[in-house]
């Protein structure tokens, strides 16, 4: 069965080639003492699988700019290993079924032992990477598997606790209207963010220009059918494709708002 060390190497193999500069590889590797000036980050998982996974980062990757010339390199490292941890997550469960989240992630001064070795590999250089794997599934796990998870709910009450709803539509059935539509296909979209500005703005944006959004990094993104958002969630990375992890769902009335006037 695939673990989530698994998944993780999956996801950081696929989102370093993507992200970092020179397309590095991540290939196994041989286990050797990092030294002095050595970095490392945990991600603290909760749900079927508890525990810590650290990610531990050779001295000499943060002198070689991958995550951008001018940066900040440490941070840039935390932000992109924490995406992958959260992509792992959503592989996991993808593979698996299994369902967990990233509770915390923090940095860490290292590790006594690891679990496995990587070289990420760029031309003609290479670093270390170590992975201390301390995951293990959480007590009555099988019986978890079994359970019906709660509704997600949001501050703002748009996304309110809705089984209630939702068991009662699911035990009468789709309306006979609802049934012919059952087939027709739709496009979906996300939205990360949006904002207004002037025209003469938009037509000096060139190439680097950055547009900041209405919206922060941790912020669910929305998706969107036709001109309704019918649920938020989590992106996360998916084969080498980017997904969405629902974590919220619309009352199905919400849903269907936009075309009831069809019935």
């Amino acid at each position: 069965m695939m673990t989530y060390l698994d998944c993780w190497v999956r996801t950081a193999t696929a989102l370093f080639a993507q992200a970092l500069a020179g397309e590095p590889q991540l290939v196994d590797g041989l286990p050797k003492p990092l030294g002095a000036g050595a970095c490392g980050f945990a991600a603290t998982l909760n749900g079927d699988q508890v525990g810590r996974f650290s990610v531990l980062l050779d001295a000499a990757i943060l002198d070689a700019a991958l995550v951008g010339e001018g940066m900040d390199q440490k941070a840039g490292w935390a932000e992109i290993l924490r995406e992958v941890a959260e992509a792992a997550v959503g592989d996991l469960l993808a593979q698996t079924g299994l369902k967990c989240r990233v509770e915390k992630f923090e940095p860490i001064d290292g590790e006594s032992k690891v679990t496995r070795a990587f070289q990420l590999r760029a031309g003609d250089r290479s670093w270390t990477v170590l992975v201390k794997d301390d995951l293990h599934p959480a007590e009555g796990t099988k019986a978890a598997a079994s359970t019906r998870p709660a509704a997600a709910t949001t501050k703002s009450g748009t996304f309110a606790d809705q089984e209630p709803e939702r068991d009662a539509m699911s035990a009468s059935g789709p309306s006979p209207g609802i049934q012919l539509l059952l087939d027709v296909e739709l496009e979906a979209s996300l939205r990360f963010g949006c904002r207004e500005m002037p025209l003469g703005s938009i037509l000096d944006l060139g190439p680097g220009d950055v547009v900041q959004l209405d919206r922060h990094v941790t912020d669910p993104v929305d998706l969107i059918v036709g001109d309704k958002i019918v649920a938020r969630g989590e992106v996360v990375l998916v084969n080498g494709n980017f997904g969405l992890r629902v974590t919220e769902v619309a009352a199905p009335k919400k849903r269907l708002e936009s075309i009831r006037c069809l019935f």
